[in-house]
């Protein structure tokens, strides 16, 4: 009797011992295994704006870090063309500087809309242009044509070279927008495929000029100041500097899976606060109301 009570309290103690060992196993989940539930696959795609991507990758190099095994690619190719890969399914994400209403045959294809930050975009020239200040007005006359040599508005007897971005680039949608009233640049005007190339273009060509987002200013250029004001980001949240635009994702349909929780990454309060800036954005709350 006493050795069957002995062998009884034997296995309970190691009954004990081996819940105790699941315990501290599950307690020892590596980092990241909190959010693997709403993992479902292991690639995600993203492409559109390469005025976002600064943003874009470095939200995809954290959530990448905190999930194992996943991997986000991240590419440009314009605005536009994310609206339009999105749309046809060829990719998870659209990275977009304008909102879909700017292309009206995408609007009835389900696409919904997540804002992840403010993009201030920057008027550019080469250094050589000692013009520093230009007018909204003025701005509009050289883009379009009008304005022609920097003698016209103070500078020196140079022509006016214009660098600017293909038509599907949402930058090149913002500044027709905000900066041009909705005109149109002049024919005149070489377009660029991508931010990098068109600082490049400016940085080498004399009394060039064009626009970029703020994340990608190199002391290769110079910035202008706008109607006076040069660009920070409490210019930008006063109102005093208008040249900006929402940075949006966009999803065919509801965000799922690893596609929401990147996207809930890149809207997390941890992120906004700590990386938004740093990559030379805005968070999407600091605007006024």
């Amino acid at each position: 009797m006493f050795k069957s009570k002995s062998r009884i309290a034997i296995v309970s103690t190691a009954l004990v011992a081996l819940l105790a060992l699941a315990g501290c196993g599950q307690a020892a989940a590596p980092q990241g295994a909190a959010q693997s539930a709403t993992i479902d696959k292991k690639t995600i795609t993203a492409a559109g704006s390469t005025a976002l991507q600064p943003l874009a990758q470095a939200a995809a190099k954290d959530f990448m870090a905190k999930n194992n095994g996943v991997q986000v690619n991240i590419s440009g190719g314009g605005s536009f063309t994310g609206l339009n890969n999105v749309a046809s399914g060829s990719v998870d994400i659209g990275s977009s500087d304008v909102t879909v209403d700017s292309a009206p045959d995408l609007k009835d294809k389900g696409l919904v809309d997540h804002q992840v930050a403010v993009e201030p975009f920057l008027i550019i020239v080469n250094k050589d242009v000692t013009v520093d200040d230009l007018s909204q007005a003025q701005l509009t006359d050289i883009f379009t044509g009008k304005i022609t040599n920097w003698k016209e508005v103070g500078g020196k007897d140079v022509k006016i070279t214009i660098i600017g971005r293909a038509a599907s680039s949402g930058s090149r949608a913002t500044i027709s927008k905000v900066v041009m009233g909705g005109k149109d640049f002049t024919s005149a005007a070489t377009a660029q495929d991508s931010t990098g190339n068109l600082i490049t273009g400016v940085a080498q060509t004399p009394g060039s000029i064009g626009y970029i987002d703020a994340a990608y200013l190199k002391d290769t250029v110079k910035a202008l100041k706008y109607n006076g004001v040069a660009y920070s980001a409490d210019a930008v949240i006063s109102g005093k500097y208008p040249i900006y635009a929402f940075g949006h994702m966009y999803t065919k349909g509801e965000a799922t899976g690893t596609v929401k929780a990147y996207l809930d990454y890149i809207m997390s309060a941890d992120f906004q606060n700590a990386n938004v800036e740093k990559a030379g954005f805005i968070p999407v709350s600091k605007m006024k109301k």
